[in-house]
């Protein structure tokens, strides 16, 4: 047989397919199609850990695996939603079923191409060879991507849509997430509202949705997502932006059960099911909380999706049930990362909650109280964030058992509330780290209203036309408690009103140098680790290198690698 282009033979492909033979049959057809190099593997889990560390231009996976939870389908959504699939690779999926719905689902994860068994060698190649074809036609799109020339790649996008060129949709939606990373979120709702009246998908229905979030319509985006959810259960990702919605609701019970069926929907994916146990741990529900964290340890524990927070937790709750075999497994998890990691400070604050909770549940109670009371310093540094912050809560509630005093924990959870309820969610966040003891809620929201009340008496200065009297009251008050609300405020007034303030320069000067000691993303964190792609969105990064594996490393430092 002809080989299927020019470029095949410097081309690799994987296989991922459970049954020998079938998989023997694909092997020897590739290679026959010339294809450079061929791997092959009969597990899900081991074709993610191969897919992480290296970079192949064909996969061809077989859509059910009878001893895995989790689907090709499953795998291929999550290799794109989380980064580990670039554009350039094919992806064709093999399966048994023709149903209207496994296709159309499929295609909905920017699918390449879908087999229906038994298929002939001349499908597979005609399917191999349009989909590289197509790949082709779009290249000037990847290499703008390759170079980071967004707007480029977005106008060529929108020609082709315009146009109706050759592969038009699959240009519309590359086009429309280009046009969401660019905030030209107007021209995006215009694609994906184009799109929809041309040929009506969920994924442009849910980019409406992420555009109305993106520009603070909350309300609205929920009204677009629950529509979409009754139309299209089954459509995983809007769960994931109805549960951003509603953690910015400050709804988490919410947020627990939209998380919830989203991971009962794709049972393998990892990040899902960390967010579902997660929130059920801030919710209060152990036996939920372990059962999730537990199936995110067993699946996700050679992925670099994986994130330590799910073994912190895991450590809170082995410790709640006297468990000292279980914390101790969390804990070990906890110091391998920290090995691994060195420079990780936020790897590192999680190992020495773990020993603080060992030394606890070992009887070693005094030194474990003294270097609880020694992290509590630590709130006030730069680079300590509301993830810290609740893990911080979440110990101190449980400290009343070993002699600490309701006073001495209620000045460490208003001290901590100060810094960081900057917003309705953050506070519901707060709260429910600290949901173990009574009062603990009262405290946290007085100091929030007591927030707000400061920010509205540095407004009233601006409203009586004195805005540098509200910038220096905001900017005093953010630099004693190191609240982002406070401080983005201040930044926000001397911006406005800059030609009615004398010393505009230096207050914007100041302004900023708190905003970069403070006001970092992690402070508005609402104690659930996402990835850095947005849900339901498709990737935007160069594809010609493997991602690093980082297992999580934290967001405020380089990933390792």
């Amino acid at each position: 047989m002809q080989q299927i282009d020019r470029d095949v033979s410097q081309s690799h492909a994987l296989v991922i397919d459970a049954n020998p033979t079938s998989r023997s049959v694909l092997i020897q057809q590739l290679r026959e199609f010339g294809f450079g190099g061929v791997k092959q593997t009969s597990r899900i889990e081991d074709a993610r850990d191969l897919l992480e560390h290296r970079r192949f231009d064909l996969v061809i996976c077989d859509l059910h695996f009878d001893h895995s939870q989790e689907s090709g389908q499953e795998l291929l959504e999550e290799l794109r939603r989380e980064q580990m699939l670039p554009y350039s690779t094919v992806f064709i999926m093999l399966t048994g079923e023709a149903t209207y719905q496994k296709v159309s689902e499929a295609a909905e994860a920017a699918l390449d191409s879908f087999l229906v068994k038994p298929f002939s060698a001349n499908t597979l190649f005609e399917r191999i060879k349009e989909a590289r074809q197509r790949k082709r036609v779009l290249k000037e799109i990847f290499d703008a991507i390759e170079t980071d020339e967004h707007e480029r790649a977005a106008a060529i996008c929108l020609e082709r849509f315009d146009k109706r060129s050759l592969y038009w949709l699959y240009a519309a939606r590359i086009g429309a997430e280009l046009l969401l990373t660019l905030k030209r979120h107007e021209e995006a709702r215009q694609l994906y509202d184009a799109v929809i009246a041309a040929k009506a998908v969920p994924w442009a229905r849910l980019g409406v949705a992420r555009v109305q979030l993106a520009d603070g319509d909350v309300v609205q985006s929920r009204r677009t997502l629950e529509a979409l959810i009754d139309d299209q259960p089954q459509f995983a990702d809007s769960y994931d932006v109805m549960g951003k919605v509603q953690m910015e609701q400050g709804q988490i019970d919410e947020a627990l059960h939209t998380y919830q069926t989203a991971a009962s929907i794709t049972p393998g994916c990892i990040l899902r099911l960390q967010h579902a146990g997660t929130l059920s741990f801030y919710a209060g529900d152990a036996d939920s909380a372990i059962q999730m964290l537990e199936r995110t340890w067993t699946t996700g524990q050679k992925s670099r999706l994986f994130d330590v927070l799910s073994m912190m937790l895991l450590a809170f709750l082995r410790f709640d049930a006297n468990d000292a075999k279980g914390l101790t497994q969390a804990h070990e998890v906890m110091l391998r990362f920290q090995g691994n990691y060195p420079q990780s400070l936020r790897l590192r604050r999680m190992a020495t909650l773990g020993t603080i909770l060992t030394d606890l549940l070992e009887g070693r109670v005094a030194h474990g109280v003294l270097r609880a009371r020694e992290l509590v310093e630590e709130t006030g540094r730069e680079d300590f964030e509301v993830e810290g912050a609740t893990n911080l809560l979440s110990l101190w509630s449980r400290l009343d058992r070993f002699g600490v005093q309701a006073d001495e924990y209620e000045g460490v959870v208003r001290r901590v509330a100060r810094r960081f309820a900057v917003s309705r969610t953050a506070t519901e966040v707060l709260v429910a780290a600290a949901r173990r003891q009574d009062g603990a809620a009262a405290w946290i929201r007085q100091t929030q209203t007591e927030i707000l009340h400061l920010a509205e008496e540095a407004m009233n200065h601006s409203v009586r036309g004195d805005p540098a009297r509200a910038v220096e009251t905001l900017l005093e008050q953010g630099q004693e408690t190191g609240n982002a609300k406070l401080i983005e405020m201040a930044g926000l007034v001397v911006r406005r009103h800059r030609e009615r303030i004398a010393n505009a320069r230096e207050l914007t000067e100041r302004a900023d140098k708190l905003a970069q000691r403070f006001c970092n993303t992690g402070t508005h964190i609402a104690g659930v680790r996402r990835s850095n792609r947005s849900a339901g969105g498709l990737v935007l990064r160069r594809g010609s290198t493997a991602p690093p594996r980082t297992a999580q490393a934290p967001a405020a430092e380089p990933a390792p690698g």
